[in-house]
């Protein structure tokens, strides 16, 4: 692990959080859709529309209003009145002004990882640039960064071209996310090191993930932990995790 010096933090419930705004949201959209269908058949038709959505229309808060929109129209059987789709608008705007509250901790972490001297530092994050750029900025984090960097979805390609933009190698890359399967897994298998902060939210992909052993992954419970692995000297890796 000595050989780090590029890390790439995932942004969303990994620096701040923005799972627990998607849910509220959501629980209200299932309130509104309460005359045509109980708010797990919302949900679960809902899921079906992101999903067939994604390759169309990507990640984030701007493609997740459009499919609550079709979403509707479908539960509703085309029902659905004009003023409640503008309510669904209207909720779904909140999620474009998050507020980007760094989580506990995060702050102290950072500066102390930058006064190192060893890292550069970026932002690897997917989703819509302006929505992402806004949140970065709403933040505060700036300060601590070298770049921010948004892709429509992380894949090792992906992170093969974010080596070749800031001239690494693999091995010099450590990628720092709340999501196994989206944020680590990629850069594992290209070569790169990982580290897993899992947020309550986890997805049945994530599961999957949740025993394997990697000599170059460490999972941990809390961000500001990095710095015991990061900071003075590198290290990797946890030893208790390695089968």
């Amino acid at each position: 692990m000595t050989e780090i010096s590029l890390i790439a933090f995932d942004a969303d419930d990994t620096l701040w959080g923005s799972q627990t705004y998607f849910n509220t949201v959501e629980k209200v959209y299932c309130e509104i859709l309460a005359p045509y269908a109980s708010a797990d058949e919302v949900s679960h038709a809902l899921r079906i529309t992101e999903k067939a959505n994604m390759p169309l229309l990507g990640y984030g808060s701007k493609a997740f209003m459009l499919s609550l929109i079709e979403n509707a129209v479908k539960v509703s059987h085309g029902k659905i009145k004009g003023y409640d789709i503008g309510q669904i608008i209207d909720v779904s705007k909140e999620l474009l002004r998050l507020p980007g509250r760094p989580f506990d901790g995060v702050k102290v972490t950072l500066a102390k990882l930058r006064d190192t001297g060893r890292y550069r530092m970026i932002v690897f994050t997917k989703g819509e640039l302006l929505d992402q750029e806004n949140k970065f900025k709403r933040s505060g984090l700036c300060p601590y960064f070298d770049d921010i960097v948004i892709e429509s979805d992380k894949t090792p390609d992906a992170y093969q071209r974010l080596c070749r933009q800031f001239g690494v190698k693999a091995g010099q890359l450590l990628t720092v996310g709340d999501s196994f399967s989206e944020d680590v897994a990629p850069a594992l298998k290209m070569g790169g090191w990982g580290v897993h902060i899992p947020y309550y939210y986890i997805g049945s992909e994530d599961d999957m993930y949740q025993n394997n052993a990697h000599p170059h992954l460490l999972r941990i419970a809390k961000f500001a932990e990095l710095t015991k692995y990061l900071c003075p000297v590198p290290r990797f890796v946890d030893e208790s995790q390695v089968s």
